[in-house]
């Protein structure tokens, strides 16, 4: 995996991964682009925050989780090259009851809505970028929903591991159980039949 340093290099990087873009518009891309670090345990986001940017990890993992009966319940990982954000909170203006941490010391570039969605007026490319990151956060919502919907345990294992190969090495198995909805002792079943198969 690539450790990208620079803005210049995750403005490069996006369009390279969402749209093609001019000289002028990789610099627009870059001025709006806020590198932000955070150490392992952090919060990115908390539940009441009213998310305000879409965060494209540059180095780290983060989960994505809410609460439900006073359990945790993790609704997304993600890894290097990722994009993650509350997406009705940012788009309502409301408060999220989903919170975002860091599993890992991680570096995000955030996307500031507001700068987005100006810039994206004067820039069609930015635009066809913010669009596509759209699309592709509604897909592996869509991916993730029909993966716990329609699966077998031992079926949503493997395919996150086909999906998702360094989330599954990197983040602590309590997680990626919560992200397949089975409890750790299913997946441990699972991930034993897998080796073994």
């Amino acid at each position: 995996m690539e450790i990208f340093n620079t803005t210049r290099d995750i403005a490069r990087e996006l369009a390279r991964k969402y749209s093609t873009m001019t000289h002028d518009e990789l610099d627009v891309l870059e001025s709006i682009l806020v590198p932000r670090k955070y150490l392992k345990g952090q919060m990115l986001l908390s539940e009441g925050d009213v998310c305000k940017d879409i965060l494209y990890i540059a180095r780290g993992l983060v989960r994505q989780y809410y609460f439900k009966n006073g359990k945790e319940l993790t609704e997304h990982l993600s890894v290097e090259g990722g994009i993650v954000m509350c997406i009705e909170s940012l788009f309502k203006e409301e408060p999220t009851r989903l919170q975002i941490e860091a599993l890992e010391p991680t570096l995000v570039y955030a996307l500031p809505k507001a700068r987005l969605e100006q810039v994206a007026l004067h820039n069609s490319n930015i635009q066809i970028l913010y669009r596509k990151i759209l699309e592709e956060s509604l897909i592996l919502s869509q991916v993730h929903a029909d993966l716990v919907r329609f699966e077998a345990a031992q079926d949503r294992y493997q395919k996150m591991c086909k999906l998702m190969p360094q989330v599954v090495m990197r983040a602590p198995l309590v997680y990626v159980a919560s992200y397949l909805q089975m409890t750790p002792e299913t997946l441990s079943r699972v991930r034993t039949a897998a080796l073994k198969g």
